[in-house]
């Protein structure tokens, strides 16, 4: 039986767990005070409020309110903080505070920024300050970017809070908005949406690229040339071909749908932008529910991929994908062993890729029957109000923390909001991770069995 053993400071996957579902708890609380919403508006019942808290915390971005018209200044403050926490993660910001409060360097803190940030072999402190200054200069540049494109309308208060809202939530992949259609309004306006698509696929790529390529840039100024890592390359190369596998497959599907009727440079915006958002951001220039099935089917791959380890994306990750690639390519050409870039890829490594991809999966095909079992029970297959697409969307929009939804989201029973707060939660921490924290430390193989052989393929 899976129980807690162990202490929750010496391991991250179940310190994180813990923080984590403390941070939710903590929004939860906020988000029930009728502080939190504005004046006339219904407070949010208990299960919609750890809804939005999951769904900030987790930076997913799914809604069951109006976050721009029915939250107030207060509300909409502790959405954005859960996801700037959330994306940067709250054992950095732990750590982070624990450090500069004066305390050690541990081996456990030392543990946690490797599994959040990459930052095995380096000084603890330097890397801390490194990832903040970075998130903040990029969510700063966004944001004045953002203020900068919206004077065309004047300059106000508001304008500037929505420009940094969206700045922030676009680096850290959540998706929420103050606006009900999203960025709609803003589809073909070409500095905004390369804007927003921008500070996405930053986001996205995880700290040890941004930190790798910042480098780069830095050496290529000094004259000097650096060869980027085997990692960095393959993000690099994985990400630009999912980014326009997914454009080009948005091109031809909406062609005569969605994009019916716009000049081709909005066409070649609105593909791009949501192709970008898939990747677990959640903004949506166009409505889900407007587009075909094929596209549908599309997305729910793409926000199942997600982004990259150690990033405010989620998903199972596109170094996971690419591995598991290489990995089938070799075994094509009856190569023993993958590899990528003249580098060999370890056994552990394409093991681990096989147990997430696998993982994400069953996880994925459990929270699907849980939420068709609590909104369809008695609704047989061939009743008018079936929703099974609209439902397997859901549930890979909450796993992959993107936040896309066809528009059922805020109609969904409690139980089943329940279940898409424990896949945002799931997809968030990584099913390993959460299975991790709650397993035992380590599985003892004292005994040794001989081989079997089991025939595959």
């Amino acid at each position: 039986m899976l129980r807690f053993s162990g202490s929750l400071l010496r391991y991250p996957a179940r310190a994180a767990f813990a923080w984590y579902a403390g941070m939710i708890a903590v929004g939860t609380l906020l988000m029930r005070l009728p502080l939190a919403v504005v004046e006339g508006a219904t407070p949010l019942t208990t299960v919609d409020a750890l809804f939005t808290s999951a769904s900030a915390a987790c930076v997913t971005g799914l809604t069951v309110r109006s976050t721009g018209n029915e939250f107030s200044g207060f509300g909409q403050a502790v959405v954005l903080a859960l996801i700037q926490v959330g994306g940067i993660g709250i054992m950095t910001v732990t750590t982070f505070v624990v450090l500069r409060l004066g305390g050690r360097e541990s081996l456990r803190h030392k543990e946690i920024v490797r599994h959040t940030l990459g930052g095995a072999g380096r000084d603890l402190r330097r890397t801390l300050w490194q990832i903040l200054r970075m998130v903040l200069a990029c969510e700063a540049a966004g944001c004045a970017l953002l203020v900068a494109w919206g004077c065309r309308e004047g300059l106000s208060t508001w304008s500037v809070w929505e420009s940094c809202f969206h700045a922030i939530s676009a680096f850290c992949n959540a998706g929420f908005s103050l606006r009900d259609a999203s960025l709609a309004a803003d589809r073909a306006h070409v500095a905004v949406n390369l804007t927003i698509m921008g500070l996405i696929v930053l986001g996205g790529l995880g700290f040890p690229v941004i930190r790798e390529l910042a480098e780069a840039l830095r050496d290529a100024f000094r004259g000097r040339r650096t060869r980027l890592s085997a990692h960095c390359r393959l993000m690099l190369v994985g990400t630009f071909v999912l980014l326009a596998g997914g454009t080009l497959a948005v091109l031809v599907l909406e062609w005569n749908n969605a994009l019916r009727g716009m000049p081709l440079i909005e066409k070649l915006l609105v593909a791009a932008f949501q192709s970008t958002t898939t990747r677990t951001a959640g903004f949506e220039t166009v409505p889900m529910a407007s587009l075909t099935n094929a596209t549908l089917f599309v997305f729910m791959v793409l926000m199942l991929v997600g982004g990259g380890p150690c990033s405010t994306a989620g998903g199972f990750k596109v170094s996971t994908l690419s591995v598991l690639g290489c990995h089938a390519w070799s075994k094509f050409r009856g190569r023993r062993r993958p590899t990528v870039f003249h580098r060999a890829i370890a056994d552990a490594t394409v093991d681990g890729a096989t147990a997430t991809l696998l993982l994400f999966a069953l996880v994925a095909a459990v929270g699907l029957t849980g939420l068709l079992f609590v909104e369809q029970a008695d609704a047989p297959h061939h009743a008018p109000e079936n929703v099974f697409l609209d439902a397997a969307f859901e549930v890979c929009s909450a796993l992959g923390t993107v936040g896309l939804s066809t528009g059922i989201t805020p109609g969904l029973a409690p139980a089943a909001k329940l279940i898409l707060v424990g896949l945002m939660f799931l997809g968030r921490l990584g099913p390993l991770s959460v299975f991790a924290a709650v397993a035992r430390v380590e599985a003892s193989d004292r005994l040794g069995y001989p081989t079997a052989e089991i025939l595959v393929g």
